[in-house]
């Protein structure tokens, strides 16, 4: 699939993913959002990709929310099929088996901080800016965003969020755990970087596994969330990664996952 609005580069088992509508602050419209599910297959399907990085080019946003001519031309009927089948690109990149980093490099409104969480990992420039201003036009966000702002920084506060349309600092948002951690604006990509090759020295079933239990887990009581992870530890013992970390330790040696 040629792309149009994003860029796709993979390079050292990171597959790095930039919205690239510069000229509309990275707005999401139905043509991105189709190419951002076929960039997450790709990543999902191919070996070599073991983590993904999502960015924003240029300096002034991540993504700016959803192109406000999409939304203005959607109607009773066909904009619940629009919200789902964004959801269903979100749930995706949540449930892809391989950790997703998100460096968000300005603003991410509405759609743009519904992609940044259902991202594995944030990190944010400290000139970035979170919102869900969707209350602003008259609507509610569509792609997660009553949804996962509430699971990541609790309900009242995201309620707060969701009723005012305030844009959010990233020192706030790091301060009610939306992002993991503020990096100054020219070292981002860098520090990213870096998170993203200690990634993928790990092990990906191991990763896999962990990313498996926490996500579906956490929807669910302890009790069940438990007994998925004493399934998934019973499954990761069968690997060929866990008999060779194991050894390594013992060893005192460093690893050589195969990823097996």
């Amino acid at each position: 699939m040629e792309y149009k609005n994003i860029i796709y580069d993979v390079a050292d088992r990171v597959a790095t993913l930039t919205f690239n509508r510069p000229e509309v602050l990275n707005a999401l419209d139905a043509d991105t959002m189709g190419e951002l599910s076929d960039a997450l297959s790709r990543a999902k399907a191919d070996p070599l990709v073991k983590v993904l990085v999502l960015t924003g080019s240029g300096d002034k946003a991540f993504i700016a929310g959803a192109d406000i001519n999409m939304l203005a031309a959607l109607t009773p009927m066909n904009a619940g099929a629009t919200s789902r089948s964004g959801q269903e690109v979100l749930s995706a990149l949540e449930s892809m088996g391989k950790p997703s980093i998100a460096a968000v490099n300005g603003f991410a409104l509405g759609g743009g901080c519904e992609v940044a969480m259902a991202c594995t990992i944030r990190y944010a420039a400290d000139t970035a800016r979170f919102g869900q201003p969707e209350i602003n036009l008259g609507i509610i966000p569509g792609y997660g965003g009553t949804q996962r702002l509430a699971r990541l920084v609790g309900l009242g506060r995201s309620l707060e969020i969701n009723l005012t349309g305030d844009l959010v600092s990233a020192d706030e948002a790091f301060r009610i755990g939306l992002v993991n951690k503020i990096v100054p604006a020219d070292r981002l990509l860098e520090e990213v970087g870096e998170l993203a090759a200690k990634l993928s020295q790990k092990s990906a079933p191991a990763m896999e596994l962990i990313l498996r239990a926490a996500t579906r887990g956490i929807s669910g009581p302890l009790d069940a969330g438990l007994a998925l992870e004493a399934d998934l530890f019973g499954i990761v013992m069968t690997s060929e990664d866990s008999s060779e970390g194991l050894s390594a330790f013992l060893e005192k040696r460093e690893a050589n996952f195969r990823d097996r």
